[in-house]
């Protein structure tokens, strides 16, 4: 007898088509959602020139970063008590909203109003993928289908910022400024998903009677906001200044209200605290989170390097970062496929950590201002193995760790604590970079005044006069600082010999940045061996082998 039914029935299986165009819809939704972390970056400066409202551009990016986080443990939560589906859609259409807003406002506040509405989406079509993969697919396949997932992150990691320059710089398009089009190309694409979720994704209903963790859900949130915002705005405060002592105040006493409501919400929690009792859940959640710090932060030093050290544009440095999608595909997709066949697991976040601290070191250490493009080239490859091999088998090993019907919870932690990591990573180490570089420009500049040929350079009157050098010889009269350093677009195209203690000076930040993440990517690599060696088992299927026939 066949099965027409919309709403499939308990424990009934997918076929591998009908997998196969669900996994579509939902690969649509996280190409969204990891997309708008990254187009927004080269687009930026040209979207707030326009909207008069350069000094404000930070708050566009943190707003998507605090909502998209908060959200994320919010939604896994729900979709255990309410379902996937209904919880997926609704992902989309916030999303499709704030897209929508995002590429109609006219000030820079708007925006970032708009650009929170799509975090809130966005946090939800991440998790609930790998929820939803998780779900209709056995233990034995999912890997591999897992592992298409993070080849949809890496390309969308790289596609982003070349997407984003090539509007950013196109005066026009169909009537409306180029960079509108970084949001407005989400709404074909949502729309899309929308529709083959809603049409081919049928899970079985689900309303569990349980109470919501408001008080979890607002500790969180007074936990995650204030420091995301230090992480993003501190470099620019001071970090010892009083706004952002205020944030790490109230962090902290969010962190504890958090752990207080989770304690005393029990099972209905929206992290609940049994979880980390098992091992395997509970280490794999702490790597996710150093991971993210470090890899996240490494993967920003990247396009940085190629732009502000090599020249290159934005979108010159996101077609070379087309090596670092090579790397995570390879990576993903021969770990999801060596788990689905064997089970195991634990040696890919070990070699995965070990292959990330290795090309940090190596990018530490080699890269320079003479430095061939290949190297860098090169280094994002492995970059991108390590990421493959570290994520989706941390993600599956938290989802086979819980109980079937935490499955929610399980996955959106592991996003949960990756987003978290990375968004700390990629603020604190722009903010070293900065920091540091500073200080070396300063001493470069110091070193080159000595030195009679630059300083015969510096007097030529050719040099002096030249329109292309005014912002140069500005920088001279400021000296190196974080205020002197927010606008670099003069770098490139300022007298060669005389921009070379500034360019040095970037590099060699850039390698005290690596090095560091290179130093958390051994902490994760040692921390790596304490995972349990054991092969994943499916606990759907270790209960229905427990149920004893009749």
């Amino acid at each position: 007898m066949s099965k027409t039914a919309p709403v499939r029935a308990a424990g009934e299986v997918l076929t591998h088509r009908q997998t196969l165009t669900v996994m579509v819809g939902l690969m649509l939704g996280m190409f969204l959602s990891s997309l708008d972390q990254t187009i927004v970056s080269t687009s930026i400066y040209t979207i707030a020139n326009d909207l008069d409202g350069l000094s404000l551009q930070a708050w566009a990016t943190t707003a998507y970063l605090i909502t998209s986080t908060v959200s994320t443990p919010l939604y896994g939560k729900l979709s255990d008590i309410f379902g996937r589906r209904p919880l997926y859609l609704v992902a989309i259409v916030i999303f499709l909203i704030g897209s929508l807003y995002a590429g109609s406002v006219h000030s820079m506040t708007e925006l970032a109003i708009a650009r929170g509405i799509q975090g809130l989406g966005a946090g939800g079509l991440l998790a609930l993928a790998l929820t939803i993969i998780g779900d209709i697919v056995a233990l034995k396949d999912r890997a591999k289908y897992q592992g298409y997932f993070m080849s949809v992150f890496g390309i969308s990691s790289v596609l982003g910022p070349v997407i984003g320059g090539a509007f950013a710089g196109s005066a026009n398009i169909l009537g409306f400024e180029g960079w509108r089009w970084v949001f407005f190309i989400n709404l074909p694409i949502g729309l899309a998903a929308l529709v083959v979720v809603f049409m081919y994704l049928h899970l079985p209903a689900r309303h569990v009677k349980q109470k919501i963790d408001y008080w979890g859900a607002a500790a969180i949130t007074l936990a995650i906001v204030p420091l995301l915002l230090v992480a993003e705005q501190g470099r620019i405060w001071g970090w010892t200044s009083g706004a952002s002592w205020l944030c790490y105040g109230l962090g902290v006493i969010g962190i504890v209200a958090f752990l207080l409501a989770e304690k005393r919400a029990g099972d209905y929690a929206l992290i609940p605290l049994r979880l980390f009792k098992n091992m395997t859940f509970g280490l794999s959640s702490l790597l996710n989170f150093i991971i993210g710090i470090g890899m996240f932060g490494a993967i920003a030093m990247l396009p940085m390097y190629l732009q502000l050290v090599k020249g290159l544009t934005p979108t010159e440095a996101g077609l070379m970062m087309i090596t670092f999608t090579v790397g995570i595909l390879f990576g993903s997709i021969s770990a999801g496929r060596t788990i689905s066949s064997s089970g195991v697991y634990r040696i890919f976040p070990i070699m995965g950590t070990a292959v990330l601290a290795a090309a940090a070191t190596v990018m530490g250490l080699v890269l320079g201002v003479d430095t061939g493009l290949w190297v860098p080239g090169l280094i994002a490859v492995f970059f991108g193995v390590g990421l493959g091999f570290c994520m989706q088998p941390l993600t599956l090993a938290m989802q086979v760790s819980v109980p079937p019907k935490d499955m929610g919870v399980g996955t959106s932690t592991a996003a949960f604590f990756r987003s978290m990591g990375g968004a700390v990573g990629t603020a604190v180490f722009i903010s070293m970079l900065f920091s540091t570089a500073a200080d070396k420009i300063a001493e470069g500049m110091k070193t080159a005044a000595a030195n009679p040929d630059y300083q015969a350079v510096m007097k030529d009157p050719a040099v002096a006069s030249d329109p292309a050098n005014a912002k140069l010889f500005d920088f001279f009269k400021n000296g190196a600082n974080n205020e002197s350093l927010n606008d670099t677009s003069w770098l490139h195209t300022a007298n060669s010999t005389l921009t070379r203690p500034i360019t040095e000076g970037f590099a060699q930040a850039i390698d005290v940045v690596m090095l560091t993440a290179a130093g958390l990517m051994l902490l994760a690599f040692l921390i790596s061996f304490a995972l349990p060696n054991k092969k994943l088992t499916d606990p759907k299927a270790a209960a229905k082998d427990s149920v004893p026939a009749h």
